[in-house]
């Protein structure tokens, strides 16, 4: 049998936590900052976690992500 691929775009953009959630940057920080209000930024700073109906879209897509 041959291997199975991992989606090149989802193993760039997340990771798996030692739980089994999937970890993944915050949106809405790539360009804009000055329109955004100062709360905003602030909450998204660093990582999140995905929701559960997200992460039954990435999970397929990372077959070998433990």
């Amino acid at each position: 049998m041959p291997k199975m691929k991992t989606k090149s775009s989802c193993k760039k953009r997340f990771k798996i936590s030692a739980t089994g959630r999937i970890i993944a940057g915050q949106a809405g920080k790539q360009h804009g900052m000055i329109k955004r209000s100062n709360k905003f930024l602030r909450n998204a700073r660093g990582t999140t976690t995905l929701s559960k109906a997200d992460e039954q879209i990435i999970k397929p897509m990372m077959p070998y992500a433990r």
